[in-house]
């Protein structure tokens, strides 16, 4: 089925989209409010980021909110991915402004947009599919076309190191997001039903575990980016948050990122949308 050639649709419930935009805020406000995340910005302090807080990722999300909400009716009328970059570079734009230049959320952007509109896509087609499945149909193959931007840090070390980046995560469908992110956090949550915060962060060291995170890379190079992989496994395989004084080692492993200056900054974008996706398919009956 050619998507793209659907006839326009009419735009779907503002209350709807609202809620899809009201959820992707949540989730980037769950994420900086975890702790502790390794090198990461939280409430706690500003792990491996001298230029920014939590008051920076505050004020970023709030800004970025609005153009979430167009990626949903944008999806929803079957929209092609040069119209959802066009709202996402406006998103940057209003981020820029709002933290003064400091880039809090751009990969977040590239990843929660994306969802949002697959989130209003599946709203009005197919609901049976999950986000990334949409983004993967519908969106893919023009992902894959989008020429990698060398001037950007992402850019250049996917290039340097012949990593995909969050371009071709994007393009297969989120498989991290889905696979790992998101069956971590539902396990998590089976295990220890009270302890939310705990879920978050067993969700984020599975991602740094698991992920080639191309912020890692240009922060500490390969050795940076193992060093960081190993440490979360070693984390997961001495029982991650299921045993007591987790989180005395994960702080531990925070303040060896922070000293090594490493910050897991594609991990941070994965546990957002891996809480948003579960959101997502949680309010599917009310979509």
């Amino acid at each position: 089925m050619n998507f793209l050639s659907a006839p326009p649709l009419a735009q779907p419930e503002l209350s709807e989209a609202k809620i899809v935009a009201q959820s992707a805020h949540d989730c980037l406000i769950d994420e900086v409010m975890t702790w502790p995340k390794p090198g990461l910005v939280s409430h706690v302090d500003s792990g491996s980021h001298q230029d920014m807080s939590v008051s920076t990722f505050i004020k970023s999300a709030s800004a970025i909110e609005p153009f979430f909400e167009s990626l949903y009716g944008a999806g929803h009328r079957n929209a092609a991915l040069s119209e959802l970059r066009r709202i996402g570079l406006a998103a940057e734009r209003a981020m820029l402004e709002a933290t003064n230049g400091v880039n809090t959320h751009r990969g977040a952007i590239w990843g929660l947009g994306l969802l949002c509109a697959a989130a209003g896509w599946r709203a009005r087609y197919d609901a049976t599919m999950s986000c990334g499945e949409v983004v993967r149909t519908v969106w893919g193959d023009a992902i894959r076309a989008t020429p990698v931007v060398t001037t950007s840090n992402g850019g250049r070390v996917c290039t340097q190191y012949g990593v995909g980046g969050a371009r071709l995560e994007a393009a297969n469908g989120f498989p991290v997001v889905h696979k790992i992110g998101l069956a971590t956090l539902r396990s998590s949550r089976r295990a220890n039903p009270t302890h939310t915060e705990a879920a978050r962060v067993q969700c984020c060291m599975a991602l740094i575990a698991a992920v080639d995170d191309t912020n890692l890379l240009h922060r500490g190079g390969v050795e940076g980016l193992r060093h960081a992989q190993e440490s979360a496994r070693a984390f997961l395989s001495d029982g991650g948050v299921n045993v007591p004084g987790w989180k005395i080692r994960a702080a531990a492993m925070h303040a060896d990122f922070v000293a090594r200056n490493l910050s897991p900054g594609g991990a941070a974008d994965g546990l957002a949308m891996s809480l948003f996706v579960e959101k997502i398919y949680a309010l599917n009956e009310r979509f």
